[in-house]
């Protein structure tokens, strides 16, 4: 049996990754933080300076995870980004799609500095559930989780039976 893949996508703020790190903790799987990759220069990416944003080819990014992740030896894996579902479900045992109420998702975005622009952007995606959507369409296994006023260690330890089902572990 290969080593499980998990995928936590959601809009940005929804609380991707406290959800992982928690689960990181619990599972003792490596947690792989797409965003700092991208941060550190690892992904050539472009960058959008209209929309002030980083564009990260899917592509790319998926060859990046296969080849320096997925495809070396591991025990597990917790890949997570607002892209994560992107990755083909083929090498993804479980996407954990997290979703919060758009009154708090509208402070945390606030309070990250994001433009008004940004946050009416990540709010419609919210609304519209995007990531949730696009990760049935590209046939994950699809966990919703809502982190509305949860506590990241709560949430993460009532999830693992679920996960544990999911992955037949």
């Amino acid at each position: 049996m290969k080593a499980p893949v998990i995928i936590i996508t959601g809009t940005p703020a929804t609380g991707k990754s406290s959800l992982a790190k928690e689960l990181s903790l619990l599972t003792r799987f490596k947690h792989i933080d797409v965003n700092r990759i991208v941060k550190e220069g690892k992904l050539k990416t472009g960058y959008d300076s209209r929309r002030k944003v980083r564009i990260v080819p899917i592509p790319l990014l998926n060859r990046f995870l296969l080849k320096n992740y997925i495809k070396k030896p591991h025990k597990g894996l917790i890949i997570e980004s607002h892209l994560a579902h992107y990755l083909p479900s083929k090498y993804a045992s479980v996407c954990l799609v997290t979703v919060t109420d758009l009154k708090t998702l509208y402070k945390r975005l606030k309070n990250r500095g994001y433009s008004q622009a940004k946050i009416r952007e990540n709010l419609d995606a919210e609304i519209f559930r995007t990531c949730e959507n696009e990760a049935r369409e590209l046939n994950h296994r699809v966990i919703v989780v809502n982190t509305t006023k949860k506590e990241p260690r709560k949430l993460a330890k009532s999830l693992l039976p679920r996960i544990r089902r999911e992955l037949r572990i």
